[in-house]
Protein backbone atom coordinates (compact mmCIF):
# COMPACT_ATOMS: atom_id res chain seq x y z
CA UNK A 1 0.00 0.00 0.00
CA UNK A 2 2.70 2.56 0.88
CA UNK A 3 4.08 1.76 -2.57
CA UNK A 4 0.77 2.22 -4.17
CA UNK A 5 0.76 5.55 -2.45
CA UNK A 6 4.18 6.97 -3.51
CA UNK A 7 3.43 6.09 -7.23
CA UNK A 8 0.15 7.84 -6.78
CA UNK A 9 1.58 11.06 -5.51
CA UNK A 10 4.53 10.94 -8.21
CA UNK A 11 1.81 10.47 -10.77
CA UNK A 12 0.04 13.78 -9.60
CA UNK A 13 3.03 15.75 -9.35
CA UNK A 14 3.99 14.83 -12.71
CA UNK A 15 7.79 14.50 -11.44
CA UNK A 16 9.88 11.96 -10.04
CA UNK A 17 12.40 13.67 -7.41
CA UNK A 18 12.59 10.37 -5.84
CA UNK A 19 16.24 9.41 -5.17
CA UNK A 20 18.05 13.02 -7.12
CA UNK A 21 20.41 14.40 -5.19
CA UNK A 22 21.66 18.22 -5.97
CA UNK A 23 23.62 17.26 -9.33
CA UNK A 24 20.78 14.78 -10.45
CA UNK A 25 18.16 17.83 -10.21
CA UNK A 26 20.67 20.32 -11.90
CA UNK A 27 20.93 18.09 -14.72
CA UNK A 28 17.28 17.85 -14.90
CA UNK A 29 17.28 21.80 -15.15
CA UNK A 30 19.29 21.93 -17.75
CA UNK A 31 17.20 19.19 -19.29
CA UNK A 32 14.19 20.98 -19.31
CA UNK A 33 15.71 24.24 -20.01
CA UNK A 34 17.33 23.26 -23.19
CA UNK A 35 13.95 21.68 -24.26
CA UNK A 36 12.54 25.41 -23.98
CA UNK A 37 10.09 26.75 -21.73
CA UNK A 38 6.64 28.31 -23.12
CA UNK A 39 7.47 31.49 -22.04
CA UNK A 40 9.95 33.71 -19.90
CA UNK A 41 9.01 37.24 -17.37
CA UNK A 42 11.42 39.43 -18.98
CA UNK A 43 14.18 41.57 -16.58
CA UNK A 44 16.23 43.88 -18.15
CA UNK A 45 18.22 45.34 -15.26
CA UNK A 46 21.52 45.02 -14.59
CA UNK A 47 23.17 45.00 -10.98
CA UNK A 48 22.81 48.88 -9.66
CA UNK A 49 19.69 49.16 -11.80
CA UNK A 50 15.97 49.43 -10.06
CA UNK A 51 12.71 49.93 -12.05
CA UNK A 52 12.56 53.68 -13.12
CA UNK A 53 16.19 53.73 -14.25
CA UNK A 54 16.85 53.88 -18.36
CA UNK A 55 17.21 51.18 -19.74
CA UNK A 56 19.57 50.38 -22.81
CA UNK A 57 18.99 49.12 -26.35
CA UNK A 58 22.03 47.12 -25.44
CA UNK A 59 21.59 45.63 -22.16
CA UNK A 60 18.18 44.88 -23.63
CA UNK A 61 19.52 42.66 -26.91
CA UNK A 62 22.09 41.08 -24.90
CA UNK A 63 19.47 39.81 -22.41
CA UNK A 64 17.34 38.94 -25.29
CA UNK A 65 20.21 37.21 -27.05
CA UNK A 66 20.88 34.94 -24.31
CA UNK A 67 17.22 34.35 -23.73
CA UNK A 68 16.30 33.25 -27.14
CA UNK A 69 17.28 29.90 -27.50
CA UNK A 70 15.00 29.01 -25.02
CA UNK A 71 11.48 30.33 -24.88
CA UNK A 72 8.98 31.34 -27.21
CA UNK A 73 7.08 34.04 -25.10
CA UNK A 74 8.18 36.81 -22.92
CA UNK A 75 6.41 38.96 -20.59
CA UNK A 76 7.28 42.65 -20.05
CA UNK A 77 6.02 44.85 -17.30
CA UNK A 78 6.48 48.78 -18.91
CA UNK A 79 6.37 50.72 -21.77
CA UNK A 80 8.01 53.86 -20.61
CA UNK A 81 12.27 54.42 -19.59
CA UNK A 82 13.58 51.94 -21.90
CA UNK A 83 11.22 49.17 -21.63
CA UNK A 84 9.16 49.85 -24.78
CA UNK A 85 11.85 48.65 -26.83
CA UNK A 86 11.53 45.47 -25.60
CA UNK A 87 8.62 43.89 -27.31
CA UNK A 88 10.46 45.68 -30.50
CA UNK A 89 13.61 43.39 -29.68
CA UNK A 90 11.64 40.09 -28.86
CA UNK A 91 9.95 40.14 -32.37
CA UNK A 92 13.38 40.42 -34.10
CA UNK A 93 13.80 37.09 -32.39
CA UNK A 94 10.82 35.98 -33.41
CA UNK A 95 9.96 35.92 -29.96
CA UNK A 96 5.88 36.79 -28.92
CA UNK A 97 5.05 39.06 -26.55
CA UNK A 98 2.77 39.36 -23.21
CA UNK A 99 3.46 43.59 -22.91
CA UNK A 100 2.14 45.29 -19.60
CA UNK A 101 1.60 49.16 -18.84
CA UNK A 102 2.46 49.28 -15.03
CA UNK A 103 -0.25 51.48 -13.48
CA UNK A 104 0.36 53.04 -10.06
CA UNK A 105 -0.63 56.17 -8.22
CA UNK A 106 1.01 58.57 -10.47
CA UNK A 107 -1.41 59.58 -12.91
CA UNK A 108 1.12 61.30 -15.12
CA UNK A 109 2.95 57.86 -15.33
CA UNK A 110 0.05 56.02 -15.95
CA UNK A 111 -0.88 58.02 -19.13
CA UNK A 112 2.29 57.73 -20.36
CA UNK A 113 2.10 53.82 -19.84
CA UNK A 114 -1.23 53.67 -21.26
CA UNK A 115 -0.78 55.59 -24.08
CA UNK A 116 2.67 53.43 -24.88
CA UNK A 117 1.41 50.32 -24.62
CA UNK A 118 -1.38 51.18 -27.35
CA UNK A 119 1.46 52.12 -29.49
CA UNK A 120 3.16 49.46 -29.23
CA UNK A 121 0.04 47.29 -29.66
CA UNK A 122 -0.94 48.90 -33.05
CA UNK A 123 2.59 48.55 -34.60
CA UNK A 124 2.37 45.21 -34.21
CA UNK A 125 5.03 45.01 -31.68
CA UNK A 126 2.46 43.33 -28.95
CA UNK A 127 0.52 39.57 -28.99
CA UNK A 128 -1.36 40.13 -25.95
CA UNK A 129 -2.06 43.27 -24.27
CA UNK A 130 -2.08 43.54 -19.86
CA UNK A 131 -3.60 46.60 -18.60
CA UNK A 132 -2.07 47.15 -15.01
CA UNK A 133 -0.20 44.60 -13.04
CA UNK A 134 -1.55 43.36 -9.61
CA UNK A 135 -2.95 47.05 -9.33
CA UNK A 136 -5.80 45.95 -6.60
CA UNK A 137 -3.21 43.89 -4.52
CA UNK A 138 -0.93 46.85 -3.61
CA UNK A 139 -3.81 49.17 -3.69
CA UNK A 140 -3.15 52.15 -6.28
CA UNK A 141 -5.79 52.42 -8.23
CA UNK A 142 -9.80 52.04 -7.07
CA UNK A 143 -11.43 49.40 -8.97
CA UNK A 144 -13.06 51.56 -11.20
CA UNK A 145 -10.59 53.46 -12.09
CA UNK A 146 -8.47 50.71 -13.19
CA UNK A 147 -11.77 49.22 -15.40
CA UNK A 148 -11.72 52.73 -16.92
CA UNK A 149 -8.21 52.61 -18.48
CA UNK A 150 -8.92 49.12 -19.31
CA UNK A 151 -12.12 50.25 -21.46
CA UNK A 152 -9.97 53.51 -22.49
CA UNK A 153 -7.33 50.83 -23.74
CA UNK A 154 -9.68 48.36 -25.94
CA UNK A 155 -11.01 51.34 -27.47
CA UNK A 156 -7.88 52.33 -28.60
CA UNK A 157 -6.35 49.03 -29.65
CA UNK A 158 -6.79 47.24 -32.68
CA UNK A 159 -6.74 43.31 -33.49
CA UNK A 160 -4.80 42.78 -30.00
CA UNK A 161 -6.65 40.75 -27.02
CA UNK A 162 -6.38 43.19 -23.33
CA UNK A 163 -6.25 41.54 -20.29
CA UNK A 164 -5.51 42.79 -16.87
CA UNK A 165 -2.49 40.58 -14.06
CA UNK A 166 -3.19 39.97 -10.99
CA UNK A 167 -3.31 36.71 -8.37
CA UNK A 168 -6.40 34.47 -9.51
CA UNK A 169 -8.40 35.35 -6.78
CA UNK A 170 -9.08 38.93 -7.78
CA UNK A 171 -11.15 37.47 -11.15
CA UNK A 172 -12.91 35.36 -8.82
CA UNK A 173 -13.72 38.31 -6.82
CA UNK A 174 -14.02 41.22 -8.96
CA UNK A 175 -16.49 40.10 -11.83
CA UNK A 176 -16.39 43.68 -13.33
CA UNK A 177 -12.46 43.10 -14.35
CA UNK A 178 -12.93 40.04 -15.25
CA UNK A 179 -16.07 41.01 -17.53
CA UNK A 180 -13.51 44.01 -19.40
CA UNK A 181 -10.64 41.26 -19.84
CA UNK A 182 -10.88 39.73 -23.20
CA UNK A 183 -7.76 37.35 -21.63
CA UNK A 184 -6.97 36.28 -18.60
CA UNK A 185 -3.74 36.66 -16.81
CA UNK A 186 -3.01 35.11 -13.61
CA UNK A 187 -0.37 34.88 -11.33
CA UNK A 188 -0.46 31.79 -9.25
CA UNK A 189 1.75 31.39 -6.59
CA UNK A 190 1.77 28.10 -4.10
CA UNK A 191 4.61 29.66 -1.85
CA UNK A 192 2.88 32.74 -0.71
CA UNK A 193 -0.18 30.71 0.58
CA UNK A 194 1.42 28.76 2.67
CA UNK A 195 1.52 24.89 0.28
CA UNK A 196 3.99 22.90 0.71
CA UNK A 197 6.46 22.58 -2.07
CA UNK A 198 6.01 19.05 -2.58
CA UNK A 199 2.07 20.00 -3.45
CA UNK A 200 2.82 23.26 -5.20
CA UNK A 201 1.77 21.87 -8.57
CA UNK A 202 -1.80 20.47 -7.92
CA UNK A 203 -2.50 23.48 -5.87
CA UNK A 204 -1.66 25.78 -8.79
CA UNK A 205 -3.99 23.83 -10.72
CA UNK A 206 -6.55 24.29 -8.66
CA UNK A 207 -5.71 28.18 -8.49
CA UNK A 208 -6.17 28.32 -12.33
CA UNK A 209 -8.84 26.06 -12.12
CA UNK A 210 -10.12 28.90 -10.18
CA UNK A 211 -9.35 31.50 -12.54
CA UNK A 212 -10.96 29.64 -15.88
CA UNK A 213 -14.07 29.22 -13.65
CA UNK A 214 -14.16 32.56 -13.09
CA UNK A 215 -13.72 33.65 -16.83
CA UNK A 216 -16.65 31.71 -17.94
CA UNK A 217 -15.00 30.53 -21.48
CA UNK A 218 -12.19 33.21 -21.74
CA UNK A 219 -9.04 32.56 -21.80
CA UNK A 220 -6.69 32.30 -19.28
CA UNK A 221 -2.45 32.72 -18.96
CA UNK A 222 -0.65 31.68 -15.87
CA UNK A 223 1.83 35.16 -15.93
CA UNK A 224 3.45 34.33 -13.25
CA UNK A 225 4.28 31.36 -11.21
CA UNK A 226 7.59 30.66 -9.18
CA UNK A 227 9.04 29.24 -5.83
CA UNK A 228 9.28 32.02 -4.70
CA UNK A 229 10.03 35.36 -6.19
CA UNK A 230 10.77 33.56 -9.32
CA UNK A 231 8.34 34.50 -12.19
CA UNK A 232 8.73 32.13 -14.88
CA UNK A 233 5.92 30.76 -17.68
CA UNK A 234 3.47 32.43 -19.30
Amino acid sequence: MSSFRGERFLSLASIDFEGKDLNDLKEMYCEILKAGMHGLCFSPYMEGQKPGDQLSEEQIRRRMEIIAPYTRWIRSFSCTDGNEMIPVIAKEYGIKTLVGAWLGDDDEINSREVEGLIQLCNDGMVDVAAVGNEVMYRGDLTEQELIDFMYYSKDKIKNVPVGYVDAYYEFRDRPAITQACDVLLANCYPFWEGCDQDYSLLYMKDMYNQAVRAGGGKPVIISETGWPDQGTNL
